[in-house]
């Protein structure tokens, strides 16, 4: 089973767009996929299920309160899964109690719980795409530790540029004290404008740095608010557009090393 973690300590750069987009574009190729949504705000919850997602229960908050409370295994995980409206594509949706909740997760230590959930799944999904929220905190770790593999979106800006060779060293600092598989397969990047010099130069800058950085580049296009906007992955609400085509070639990139690890 790949496990994929999308992680970025900064906020706006296509976290939920590039999980829900890349799960779906998996989900369309007949895999059997699954979104963890650890991120409060939910926004691949709403992404994927549209106004459901705010009555949707059980929910991430109801699996970390029976953590809390002992009782998580006694009643299995698959409950907190839902399916979405789109054929092999499954959610474990967020809920905004889930940021009360990550104080006493933290003083209980039960960083590991997911990563034992995600075990107790094995078989039963192909891909796992865990979104995360815009700061390294417990959701964070926990997803770090649980997946095997890293995908960092860039929105081709000087600062996310200048934070990234920190973010990787923190990655492979959790490698090294937490999760001997887990590894960068690589930098996204996301809203690019090719013909405009300062996104280029930003890409070169990461390459010439020897940073892990996708061929794949997604684009910036206004189809993605009308996506988010119908509640429908770009491969679901125009196939044939450039951007879910580029999405199309980022997963293809990609997929040689997850078939190889799957």
């Amino acid at each position: 089973m790949i496990r994929r973690v999308v992680f970025n300590q900064k906020g706006g750069v296509g976290k939920s767009t590039i999980t829900v987009n890349l799960a779906a574009v998996a989900a369309a190729q007949g895999r059997r996929v699954l979104i963890i949504d650890l991120d409060p705000q939910g926004n691949s919850s709403h992404y994927l299920l549209g106004s459901a997602a705010n009555q949707i229960e059980p929910h991430l908050g109801d699996f970390f309160d029976q953590v809390l409370n002992f009782s998580l295994y006694a009643k299995g995980s698959a409950q907190f899964i839902h399916p979405t409206p789109f054929k092999n594509l499954f959610i474990m949706p967020s809920h905004p109690c889930i940021a009360e909740q990550q104080t006493k997760l933290e003083a209980r230590y039960k960083i590991y719980k997911l990563r034992e959930t995600l075990a107790e799944l094995a078989g039963q999904y192909d891909e796992v795409y865990i979104d995360t929220p815009p700061a390294l905190n417990f959701f964070t770790l926990s997803a770090l530790i649980a997946a095997s593999g890293c995908l960092i979106p860039f929105d081709c800006d000087t600062f996310s540029r200048d934070a990234l060779l920190g973010l990787i060293a923190r990655v492979e600092e959790i490698r090294q004290d937490h999760n001997s598989e887990l590894r960068v397969e690589g930098i996204i990047v996301n809203q690019y404008q090719p013909r405009a010099s300062l996104p280029q130069r930003l890409v070169q800058d990461l390459i010439e740095q020897g940073l892990p950085v996708l061929q794949s580049k997604l684009s910036s296009s206004v189809k993605i608010r009308e996506s988010h906007d119908q509640a429908m992955p770009l491969i679901a609400l125009d196939a044939k557009h450039k951007l879910t085509q580029e999405f199309c070639q980022l997963y293809a990139e990609l997929s040689p090393v997850a078939i190889s690890q799957h």
